[in-house]
C-alpha cells in the first residue's frame, strides 16, 4: 500500500461540484505537484487534505491507517480531526504569518502551542502518581514537574527552530517581525513555521504566487532542498519550469477531475489530452 492513497474524494459548495472524486497515491518521500488553471480544484484538494475543508465522499489513508472516511466524517470529533490535521503542514501563499511576532516565535508558536494542550493530561497524570503523599505537596510536586517539563520543551522547540531557520537561510533574521522581512524571507519563515511541527507531508498551496519574480527563486531553492532530504511534500504550483525538475509525479487537474497524470516527462513531454496540452501551451506564450 502507498504511503498516500486518496480515493473518490468529492466536494461541494452549495449545488456547484468544486472535486469529483479525486484517486491519487504517493509513496514516502516523493514530490507531486498538482497544476490547473484557477478554478479547476487544486485549492480545495489541499485544504481537504489538511483537514481545513471536510470532503462529503471519499477516504484518505496514510501509512495504511484511514484518517478520514466520508461515511463517518460526521461523528469525528474536533480532537480527532486536530490530531489527523499534525499529519499535513500546509504553507499558504499569503505567508499568515503573526506580525506581532518575530520570526523566531512565529516558528516556535505551534509547537508551544501544542505542548500547552497536553499540560491537563499530564498534570492529571503526575497528580495520580504522586498519590499517597499529602495533598498540598502533591500540588507541589505537580507544579515543579510542569514547569521543568514547560522549560525543556520550550529549550527543545527554540532549538529545533534555530535549527529550521538555518536551513531555510535566515539564522540572521531569527529578531526581525514580518514588516521587515522580503516576501521572499516570509515565504522561508511560513516553510520552517510548518516544517516545526514536523508532519508526515508537507503541503504547498501556489507557494511563489504573491512573489515578485526576483523572489521566487529563493523559495524555489528551499523547497527543492526540502526534495533533497526526502521530504513527502504535495505543491500546488503555477511554476511549470519548477514542476518539470521537482516533481516525482505531476497531476493535472480540470473542473474538479484528474484529467491527466504521470511523471515530468509524460506531463510535460508527451500531453495526452486536450487540456493538458492546450493549458501547456498558454503557459508557454504568457
Amino acid at each position: 500500500m502507498a504511503y498516500l492513497e486518496v480515493k473518490g474524494i468529492t466536494k461541494k459548495f452549495g449545488t456547484t461540484e468544486v472535486l469529483k472524486g479525486i484517486d491519487f497515491d504517493l509513496e514516502k518521500g516523493q514530490v507531486l505537484t498538482v497544476i490547473g488553471s484557477s478554478g479547476s480544484g487544486k485549492t480545495t484538494l489541499l485544504r481537504c487534505l489538511n483537514f481545513l475543508e471536510t470532503a462529503d465522499t471519499g477516504t484518505i489513508s496514510l501509512e495504511d491507517a484511514v484518517i478520514f472516511d466520508g461515511k463517518t466524517a460526521k461523528s469525528v470529533k474536533q480532537s480527532e480531526i486536530s490530531k489527523n490535521r499534525l499529519n499535513f503542514g500546509l504553507v499558504f501563499q499569503s505567508f499568515n504569518l503573526f506580525p506581532q511576532y518575530n520570526t523566531l516565535k512565529n516558528v516556535m508558536l505551534a509547537p508551544n502551542l501544542a505542548f500547552k494542550r497536553r499540560l491537563p493530561a499530564l498534570r492529571k497524570s503526575i497528580f495520580a502518581g504522586s498519590k499517597g503523599q499529602p495533598f498540598f505537596k502533591r500540588i507541589l510536586a505537580v507544579t515543579r514537574e510542569i514547569n521543568s517539563q514547560t522549560k525543556e520543551e520550550f529549550k527543545k522547540n527554540k532549538e529545533k527552530a534555530l535549527a529550521l531557520l538555518e536551513k531555510v537561510g535566515l539564522s540572521d533574521k531569527i529578531n526581525n517581525y514580518p514588516c521587515e522581512l522580503s516576501g521572499g524571507q516570509q515565504q522561508r519563515v511560513a516553510i520552517a513555521r510548518a516544517l516545526a511541527m514536523e508532519p508526515k507531508i508537507l503541503c504547498f498551496d501556489e507557494p511563489t504566487s504573491a512573489l515578485d519574480p526576483e523572489l521566487t527563486g529563493e523559495v524555489l531553492k528551499v523547497i527543492r532542498g526540502l526534495k533533497g532530504a526526502d521530504t513527502t511534500m504535495i505543491i500546488v504550483t503555477h511554476e511549470m519550469e519548477f514542476a518539470k525538475n521537482v516533481s516525482d509525479k505531476v497531476i493535472f487537474m480540470a473542473n474538479g477531475v484528474i484529467e491527466e497524470e504521470g511523471t515530468p516527462e509524460e506531463i510535460f513531454t508527451a500531453p495526452k489530452s486536450e487540456k493538458l496540452q492546450s493549458f501547456l501551451a498558454n503557459c508557454n506564450n504568457k
